[in-house]
């Protein structure tokens, strides 16, 4: 007999990212949504009336900080575990959010495969049972939890160019083409196209064809509001 699913409830004022985010919860093997909410008091209510394992739980909602909310479940007995999905990247906050029972934070923007990685880690912790024989099953149960190193970007990108491209392609909410984007950060255009590409790849951007001028069409790359 299969264990039963762990029961999600996604807590997102953004209704794009809720719809994205449930999305994504449906695709894990092992784990079900059981409820969406947009705001702290809808959320409340949910859990009132339905068994949570789960909280997918953005931290800035339009009725007060995520982590209000949280201090409030605890005061009241719930122990739900809680995933921080938030743009938030303040360590005061992520300091409290762990002392509250936050088991993994995950930043926005993010592609599937980064919430899938943190989901299945949080399932193996949560399936770990029994008395443990040592140290070292303490470790391996707790080390389900860390996140591995981050990938390595392709061959010829870097770190720091790919956030510079990021941030300049987030300020631009018309678009920028990769000519654009180049000169204002003073890189060839080739250069920022791999960058811009790249963010393509990680479902980050889009990119369309910009017609109108003479020859062929220039792509235009916008970020996405909310991840694909």
């Amino acid at each position: 007999m299969s264990a039963p699913a762990i029961r999600v409830l996604i807590v997102e004022d953004d209704p794009v990212a809720a719809d994205a985010h449930q999305l994504y919860v449906g695709r894990v093997p092992g784990f079900a949504v059981a409820g969406v909410a947009h705001s702290r008091a809808e959320a409340a209510r949910l859990l009132e009336r339905a068994d949570i394992d789960l909280i997918l739980l953005d931290l800035y909602l339009p009725d007060g900080h995520g982590l209000s909310l949280l201090r409030a479940l605890r005061a009241g007995g719930h122990h739900a575990d809680v995933i921080a999905v938030t743009s938030a990247r303040d360590l005061a906050v992520v300091r409290e959010g762990v002392s509250l029972g936050v088991v993994q934070y995950v930043l926005k923007p993010f592609a599937f495969a980064t919430l899938r990685d943190r989901l299945t880690r949080y399932a193996e912790f949560r399936a770990a049972a029994g008395e443990a024989s040592g140290q070292d099953e303490v470790d391996r149960a707790l080390g389900a939890l860390r996140s591995p190193e981050p990938a390595a970007l392709p061959k010829g990108l870097s770190a720091p160019t790919l956030s510079a491209v990021t941030r300049t392609l987030r300020s631009s909410p018309a678009g920028l083409t990769a000519a654009e984007a180049g000169a204002a950060l003073g890189i060839s255009r080739i250069t920022a196209r791999r960058y811009l590409e790249h963010l393509v790849t990680e479902g980050r951007a889009g990119r369309s064809p910009q017609y109108g001028q003479i020859g062929r069409p220039e792509l235009q790359y916008r970020w996405l509001s909310a991840p694909r």
